[in-house]
């Protein structure tokens, strides 16, 4: 190895580092303990500090149903921990310490990565404490299934990365070279294969509204959609390719009293483009509820308007 390959080989080792100073003190191990019908169930995973008052940000599936938890730092603080919000389709939940701990690092944008930036993990996989794996953003714009009693949503833009990930990593932190957190860890999809939770607007704003309201509230029109490509005529008339093709309307939702049918293919909402599920679901909000909303669709090659108003999404 050359003095080139070292000097390479040092910075990687000085980026590493760093993130690990920085990161480690602020990633708890948690452990959690669910109480039914006289026997006791135990889990654990990770979180990552998220205010200065007491905070943590970690998977909802590492403490849906617990009874009670604890979260143990690096400086030997343990504390008392209390689900403030839950959000089974996003798989992210905030917690409440019972004491004061260490101080929130500092959170990025996802939005920004690209495929190949360096990132590291900081949990707590099989129980190890304070665990640093390094690797790249292997992929973006991934889909990941979650689900509620009621509904099926799809997780936007997934970050993929090889950043080595094991049970006990869900709710820990992923953090791009400047130590800023970009995801939350949620699965593992196959040796060297890891997925995590993007720190986006559109997760800032579930964030909060854990936080404020410890739910998140959303709209419902009762569609299963996939994307799909527009004819080339229809394409050219409309100037765009793609939209949402209608594969199901839940009979009795607002999209059947509204008229939508199997088969459209929807353009808009309210006049913005819609190109994915994920455009959808960005619209449907609290502010969304009980709201005249406006759907554009092409069928059978004609355009067509109908007005749904969305009804709340029930847990």
């Amino acid at each position: 190895m050359d003095a080139v390959d070292n000097e390479a080989l040092d910075a990687y080792s000085q980026v590493v580092t760093n993130v690990a100073e920085k990161m480690t003190p602020r990633v708890a191990s948690v452990s959690v303990r669910q109480r039914r019908r006289g026997a006791t169930r135990d889990g654990a995973g990770s979180a990552v500090v998220l205010t200065s008052d007491g905070h943590l940000l970690t998977n909802a599936h590492v403490v849906t149903g617990a009874d009670e938890g604890s979260a143990a730092f690096s400086d030997g603080t343990v504390a008392k921990i209390e689900v403030v919000g839950a959000d089974r389709l996003s798989d992210l939940a905030v917690l409440r310490a019972d004491r004061p701990i260490p101080d929130p690092p500092e959170y990025g944008d996802a939005d920004r990565l690209r495929v190949g930036n360096l990132v590291v993990a900081v949990g707590n996989p099989l129980g190890l404490a304070g665990s640093v794996t390094a690797g790249v953003v292997s992929a973006l714009g991934r889909s990941l299934p979650a689900r509620s009693q009621n509904a099926t949503r799809i997780i936007e833009d997934v970050i993929q990365t090889d950043a080595a990930l094991n049970p006990g990593s869900s709710g820990g932190a992923l953090s791009d070279a400047q130590a800023r957190v970009v995801g939350v860890n949620t699965a593992v999809a196959g040796i060297g294969l890891g997925l995590a939770v993007p720190m986006n607007s559109t997760t800032q704003r579930i964030i909060y509204a854990l936080l404020h309201d410890g739910k998140v509230r959303r709209a419902y029109l009762g569609l299963v959609t996939t994307p799909a490509s527009l004819r080339a005529a229809d394409a050219e008339q409309i100037g765009r390719r793609t939209a949402l093709r209608v594969v199901e309307v839940v009979t009795g939702s607002p999209a059947d009293a509204a008229g939508l049918h199997a088969g459209d293919l929807l353009l808009a909402v309210d006049g913005q483009p819609l190109q994915d599920a994920q455009s959808l679901q960005r619209l449907m909000f609290d502010e969304a509820i009980g709201r005249r909303t406006e759907v554009t669709a092409l069928r059978n090659g004609a355009l067509v308007d109908v007005v749904a108003t969305p009804a709340e999404l029930l847990d």
